[in-house]
Formats: structure tokens, C-alpha cells, sequence
């Protein structure tokens, strides 16, 4: 099918460009007929800019600025213009697709990943840290709503957004783009480790009275965390060959999980004492583990300086100005199917924030021990690692969010079986069919979970422009992470706000009930002990915001997911190009 309109100089598209010396370059001019068809070479007339196939020469506008494709397709009817868009994008996924079956991965990309991997590693340690163990271990001490304060540690990563155009578009070139933010970032987290090694003894004697002290320093931790993220990611989009593009999400989930994995479950099996004395192993402090980490971060990070070439880019100094970078940035957001996605990725996760926020807590307030937890997600992390790898070759097809979003069904179905586990949690110690039984749970459920990751993971690698290539990713996986950060602090919040408790005390000959919602909290619990009563829980919040959240979930996913997440992968790579300011 072929489509004849005259065209104007004044209609000219904007240019497209590419900074990575990784891309080959090829100027392909217009004529005055575009055919959907195979043409011979200089008179290709549809542009495609998908990572996968796109072959572009610099070439300098002549005209405004204005949707030449839109124009283009506003000739064919609404069915011939939803046909046309679809074959665009699929010549280029098939494209990529044959090419990757017919070339093996280079050694050049296998080294890549390999940096990779030790790059996201370096961020999964504080994440672990921040998200998983230290919160564990103030649960002993602190109430939910306590809790939900310390997790407003976790907002840098889901904010970074707002400092990201500031890491891609200022750099040393004698040092790199991407090596100027990331070498001093990981010097800032190794010394920030060493400090809190040596004063950990201060912040966690009394956590209750140095709750935000301890707020500011583990956020501190993860905003230096992000910030190495932003750049890390900008590079992935240059340093991996672009027919292996989408292995990039898969380093992202090896290196941050086994960061994260060993900072968490690791970390919570040797530091429990029951653990170190059942295998007659020295207990390991968090002073010991931070020290260790902090020597690991210098290390990397002498490597990646001496030993570590970065490739130059080709940069164009009046567009990577910090300014143009935000206007690019506010230019994408005024998409309307960016603003969708933006949308559901907001509200996406709120289904099994429940879930993921409190019960594991609340599995270890009724008998599970931590040594136990730490079992069965250190057995869960090969299968995860395993799971990352086949959901990068399931997403690199022409639809990635396929596996994202038939993921959230037994994530959401999970989320209610967990509900009911901690309902009928029985009584320590776990019967070995119990156990294995928590163990397959927690399998399936993070396999889901790994799932909907290295799949939305793909989507935002293979709709990313290159020419603001860690802004781009940043702007996209802001809004996810922001939607699975935002919920928690409610969550929390709401556990408390829901639940009803009140202290029993027994004297000689009489009984006196005194109620009190303190005795929700762990202070109430102490209180309620020295007096030499017992709390006693009429109303568990946990399962009201559980019930809450699931329920949105459901709905949201059906009347809102689905339908926009299908067209938003239908959109040629095109639509997704902002042209710089």
C-alpha cells in the first residue's frame, strides 16, 4: 500500500539523533512518495527510531517541528492508520528478532553485562539494608506507624527523577559521562557505610528515640544509591550492543537481587542468634556486614577507575544543558500516552502493597523465626536469577508487557493466599510440611514478581531515547518505583489505624480490663507487660488493608491495566520521540 501526498520543506521532521558511538549512522532522505513497501536504498520514506533496527544520519531540520507522522497517516482511515502504525512496529521487532537468533553475544557484550551486573550489585547492598533487614530488626522495637516513618527512607529511589537530568547532562570528558557520577557515588556509600558501622551501636540501642536520626542516614544512603542508578542506567542504553538491549533488565534484576538478597536473607540468617548457635557459627553484627560492604564499594570502585574504559559519545553541547534536559523531560510528559503510563504505574502496585509491606512482619510476630525467613528467600534467589533470565527473552517480542500484565494475576492471587496463611498461621514450632509449603509459596510469588520487573523493565529499555538515554529510563522507572513506594507509608499507617487492642491485667482476686489502643504499639506491649497484663487483639488492621488493597487491585487492573497497557505497546517506537528543544 502506498501513500502519495505533496509535502512542503516547511514539513519537514525533525532530525533524529543518536549519541552512542555503539549505533551505525545512516542519512536516509525523503521524496515525495512514501510506500510501505521495500524500497531501494535512499528512497526508504517511513522512519522507524526503534532501538532494535534504526539506522540514522545527523541531519539538520528544515522546518517546524510538527508530527509528521500524524500528518502522514491522517489520510488513511482510523482502521488503515491502526494498521499502518502496527506493521511499523513489527517490521522492526521481527527484524530484530531474526537478527538475534542468526548472531551470538559478543565477548564485548558479555563483558558489558558482567560491569552490569557488579553495577547493580553496588545499589541492591543499601537497598537491602533500607527496604528489608534494618526494618526487620526495628520491628522488635518500633510499631507499624513508626515503621511507616523509617520507610520514607526508601523515596529517593522513587524520586530521582528530579536531580536525573543533572547527572546526564554534567560530566567530566577526561573521566566519562557515566564514570564522573558513578565513582563518586560509590565512594560517598562506602564512607557512608563505615559511618553508620561506627555508630550503629547509638542508632539501634534506642531506635525509638533515634528514629529519624536513623531516617536521614539510611535516606541519605539510598538517594547516593539512586543517584549511581541514573547513571548506571544512561550507560546500559550505550553499553550493551542494540540487539542485546533488552539483557540490560535482566543485570538490573541479577545484580540488584543478589545485592539485595545478600544485605536481606543472608544478612538476617548470620545475624540470628538461634541460627549461629544451631550451626556453631560466629553471629554476624551489621557493624561487621557494613565494614565488609564499604570494602567491597572501594574496591569497584578502584576497578571501574584505573581499569575501566568508558567509549566516548558524540555529544552536542547546546542540547545537554541542564535546561534543555528539563524541558525535554517536560515535553515527554505532555504525551498523552506517557501520561497514561504514568498513570497506571502510579496505582499499579497498590493491589499487593499488603503484601509485600507487612507480611512478613506479621508471619514473624506469630512464631516464624528470622533465620527461617532468611531460609526460605535464600532458596528462592536461584529461581529468581533463573526467572529474570527467561522473562528478558519473553519480553524482547513486539508486546513486552504481555508477561507484565498476566503477571498481576498471581501476584494478586498470592497476595490473598498470604492474607490466609498469616489468618491461620499455626502455632511454633513449623511442622516440615508447613514449611516446604511457605517456601513454594514464596517461590511462585517471586517469580510473578520478577516477571512484571524484567518485563515493564523491557518495555522502558526499548522505548527509551538514547539522546537523553538516563534521563528517559529515570523518567520511566521514577513513576514505577514512586508506585511502589507511596502505598507503604499507608500501609503501615493503616495497620495500626485499624487494628483494636487492649491490655489485660489479672490481679489476686478480681480481673481489670483496661483498654488502650497503645497497646497496638510495641511501647504499649512494654507498658502493658510491666504492669504483668497481656495484650489482647480484637481487631487486626492487617487484614482490613489487605482486603482494601486487593480489592483496588482487581479493579484497577481490569477496567484500567489491561486495556491501556495493550494499546500502549501497540504505539510505533516513534511515538515515543520527543524532539530536543
Amino acid at each position: 500500500m502506498s501513500v502519495f501526498r505533496n509535502k512542503s520543506p516547511a514539513e519537514d521532521p525533525p532530525s533524529l539523533r543518536h549519541r552512542s558511538s555503539n549505533v551505525n549512522v545512516v542519512v536516509e532522505d525523503y521524496t515525495d512518495q512514501i510506500d510501505m513497501a521495500p524500497l531501494p536504498f535512499f528512497q526508504k520514506n517511513t522512519i522507524s527510531s526503534s532501538l532494535d533496527s534504526i539506522r540514522i544520519l545527523p541531519r539538520v531540520p528544515m522546518g517546524s517541528s510538527s508530527g509528521i507522522e500524524d500528518v502522514e497517516l491522517s489520510l488513511l482511515s482510523e482502521e488503515e492508520r491502526t494498521s499502518t502504525g502496527r506493521n511499523l512496529q513489527d517490521g522492526d521487532a521481527h527484524s530484530s528478532a531474526d537478527g538475534a537468533k542468526t548472531t551470538a553475544m559478543s565477548s564485548r557484550d558479555k563483558k558489558a553485562m558482567t560491569l552490569l551486573i557488579i553495577l547493580y550489585l553496588i545499589q541492591g547492598v543499601p537497598l537491602g539494608l533500607a527496604l528489608g533487614s534494618v526494618p526487620f530488626i526495628l520491628r522488635e522495637h518500633l510499631s507499624y506507624s513508626q515503621l511507616g516513618v523509617f520507610a520514607l527512607s526508601n523515596y529517593p529511589y522513587s524520586l530521582k527523577l528530579l536531580w536525573s537530568p543533572i547527572v546526564d547532562s554534567t560530566f567530566h570528558p577526561s573521566i566519562g559521562r557515566r564514570k564522573s557520577w558513578i565513582i563518586p557515588m560509590q565512594l560517598i556509600i562506602g564512607s557512608l557505610m563505615l559511618y553508620i558501622a561506627s555508630n550503629v551501636g547509638k542508632l539501634m540501642e534506642n531506635p525509638a528515640d533515634n528514629i529519624h536520626e536513623l531516617t536521614f542516614v539510611f535516606t541519605s544512603l539510598v538517594f547516593f544509591s539512586a543517584t549511581q542508578d541514573i547513571a548506571v542506567d544512561g550507560w546500559a542504553l550505550t553499553l550493551l550492543s542494540q540487539e542485546n538491549l533488552s539483557y540490560a533488565s535482566t543485570c538490573q534484576t541479577i545484580g540488584l537481587n543478589t545485592g539485595f538478597f545478600a544485605s536481606f536473607t543472608v544478612f538476617l540468617a548470620l545475624n540470628s542468634e538461634a541460627f549461629a548457635e544451631k550451626w556453631g557459627i560466629p553471629r554476624l553484627e551489621l557493624s561487621t556486614y557494613l565494614r565488609f560492604c564499604s570494602l567491597l564499594c572501594f574496591g569497584v570502585t578502584f576497578w571501574l577507575t584505573f581499569f575501566e574504559t568508558e567509549g566516548n559519545e558524540s555529544l552536542d553541547e547546546s542540547e545537554m544543558t541542564v535546561t534543555s534536559v528539563y524541558k525535554t523531560i517536560w515535553n515527554i510528559c505532555k504525551l498523552k500516552h506517557v501520561q497514561a503510563l504514568v498513570i497506571m504505574h502510579l496505582f499499579a502496585k497498590v493491589g499487593f502493597q499488603a503484601n509485600e509491606a507487612v507480611t512478613s512482619l506479621k508471619m514473624i510476630e506469630k512464631g516464624l523465626g528470622r533465620e527461617d525467613l532468611a531460609i526460605v528467600v535464600l532458596i528462592d534467589f536461584p529461581f529468581q536469577i533463573l526467572g529474570g533470565w527467561f522473562a528478558a527473552k519473553w519480553s524482547s517480542g513486539d508486546r513486552p508487557l504481555r508477561p507484565w500484565i498476566w503477571a498481576f494475576w498471581p501476584r494478586l492471587a498470592f497476595a490473598f493466599f498470604s492474607t490466609l496463611i498469616v489468618y491461620w498461621f499455626p502455632t511454633p514450632p513449623l511442622s516440615y510440611g508447613f514449611f516446604v509449603y511457605l517456601i513454594i509459596h514464596t517461590v511462585l510469588q517471586g517469580l510473578a514478581s520478577t516477571i512484571q520487573f524484567v518485563g515493564i523493565s523491557a518495555f522502558h529499555t526499548r522505548i527509551s531515547d538514547p539522546l537523553i538515554g538516563g534521563t528517559y529510563m529515570t523518567l520511566l522507572n521514577t513513576f514505577t518505583n514512586l508506585g511502589g513506594t507511596w502505598p507503604k507509608y499507608f500501609v503501615l499507617k493503616g495497620v495500626d489505624y485499624f487494628s483494636e487492642a487492649y491490655c489485660e491485667v489479672k490481679e489476686a482476686h478480681s480481673e481489670l480490663l483496661v483498654k488502650t489502643a497503645e497497646c497496638v504499639s510495641d511501647h504499649g506491649k512494654e507498658v502493658c507487660s510491666d504492669l504483668g497484663g497481656e495484650c489482647i487483639t480484637e481487631r487486626d488492621g492487617y487484614y482490613y488493608v489487605s482486603a482494601l488493597c486487593m480489592s483496588f487491585g482487581v479493579l484497577f487492573l481490569v477496567f484500567y491495566i489491561i486495556p491501556t497497557a495493550r494499546k500502549l505497546q501497540a504505539l510505533p517506537m516513534y511515538r515515543w520521540r520527543v524532539s530536543p528543544e
